[in-house]
């Protein structure tokens, strides 16, 4: 029996690259297997909590995408960060400048956006444009305070017609001129994977990811105590396999030859 696969209670689970591969157009392909391993974890009484950096939509428009491809899967399943974000935002009384994508903004409807006193930074796709940038980073230059608080960090994304550059790229354009460090809200933040935990009610040592992002996924579901599998799909690279500083659990094909593993110990 595979060690990483023990005494396991409770299942994170990626979703882009690992349940399905996204598409330029909004759509997206699932996985071989990953949306009949979802069901299984489900009967198999595990608990189980989708953790996405998802940032080009709202919870409720992509899992709605998600059940047209076949998924189990409910809003109130899902850790996502513009929700976490807007927590955040209200309780520090902070009014955001949004560079996010279109359709990600309902979700920061009620909140106050007049005279913007941070920046809020999400993967803004095609409003990743010269302007929007430097908008952004007049607002975050002017201030004598600069807050800038991005929904992840990742470097890159898989979509069907190949990789794409994700928010990290941007977070990091911005942090370089406005001599700034942005907070995370989504992987790889600790704060991040434990409300996850929470929502489970599974402590870390019980618990396992399954993404594709080997620092995002892997390394900050360990940092956060929990062990932690890459599948060899999305973003996934042989040379993911070298990295110098993260190490998996283990490595498998896909979602479906995890689960596979997983329930072996039921």
């Amino acid at each position: 029996m595979a060690g990483w696969s023990r005494a396991v209670r409770g299942v994170l689970l990626d979703i882009s690259g690992v349940l399905y591969d996204s598409g330029g157009d909004g759509g997206g392909t699932p996985i071989a297997g990953s949306a009949e391993a979802v069901r299984r974890i489900k009967a198999s009484g595990l608990k189980l909590r989708f953790c996405t950096n998802e940032t080009q939509a709202t919870r409720e428009k992509f899992v709605k995408k998600l059940q047209g491809l076949g998924f189990d899967i409910s809003v109130d399943e899902v850790t996502a960060p513009a929700p976490a974000a807007c927590r955040i935002l209200k309780e520090r009384g902070l009014r955001p400048h949004l560079l996010v994508h279109n359709d990600l903004i309902p979700e920061f409807a009620e909140l106050d956006k007049a005279n913007p006193n941070c920046v809020v930074i999400g993967d803004a796709a095609e409003n990743f444009t010269y302007a929007n940038l430097n908008e952004a980073f007049r607002v975050l230059i002017g201030m004598e305070k600069p807050v800038l608080i991005s929904l992840g960090r990742g470097r890159y994304y898989k979509e069907t017609d190949g990789l794409k550059l994700d928010v990290g790229a941007y977070m990091k354009a911005l942090e370089y001129a406005c001599d700034v460090e942005a907070e995370v809200v989504g992987k790889p933040a600790k704060p991040f994977f434990e409300s996850a935990l929470a929502a489970m009610g599974v402590p870390p040592q019980q618990a396992i990811m399954i993404g594709d992002d080997i620092v995002s996924d892997v390394g900050g579901a360990q940092q956060c105590g929990m062990r932690a599998v890459q599948v060899r799909t999305g973003k996934y690279r042989p040379c993911d396999e070298n990295h110098p500083q993260v190490k998996p659990d283990a490595y498998v094909n896909n979602l479906a030859e995890a689960v596979d593993i997983l329930l072996q110990q039921l």
